[in-house]
């Protein structure tokens, strides 16, 4: 299992990373994309600071969600797929749990 594979600060950060929809529209941009963001391109876009942008990218970035690379003097952002597939993985084992548990209340409340 995934969940046995993260430590529990793993866990908190992937979470924290995906619960802010700045963050997650930036995932999906840089998703969209076929050669990465410049972090300067991300932060227009965006009706906040280029500080602002930096700071979310940096949690995505410690979360395993992307990757940046250096290109002369810009940041490219980049989807890291090994991340994704963690978080994918991840969210489909607490869907199996959670399915699980509705079916066997559903055979309970049958029973009675």
């Amino acid at each position: 299992m995934v969940v046995d594979q993260l430590s529990d600060a793993e866990l908190d950060g992937l979470f924290q990373a995906l619960s802010d929809g700045t963050r997650r529209d930036i995932i999906a941009r840089v998703l969209g994309s076929d050669g990465g963001y410049s972090v300067s391109g991300l932060a227009a876009h965006y009706a906040m600071s280029f500080a602002a942008v930096q700071k979310h990218v940096a949690v995505l970035e410690r979360a395993l969600l992307i990757t940046k690379e250096k290109r002369g003097r810009e940041q490219i952002v980049r989807a890291h797929p090994e991340g994704l597939g963690k978080a994918r993985r991840l969210l489909d084992e607490y869907e199996g749990i959670w399915r699980q548990r509705v079916r066997r209340i559903e055979e309970i409340l049958t029973e009675g």
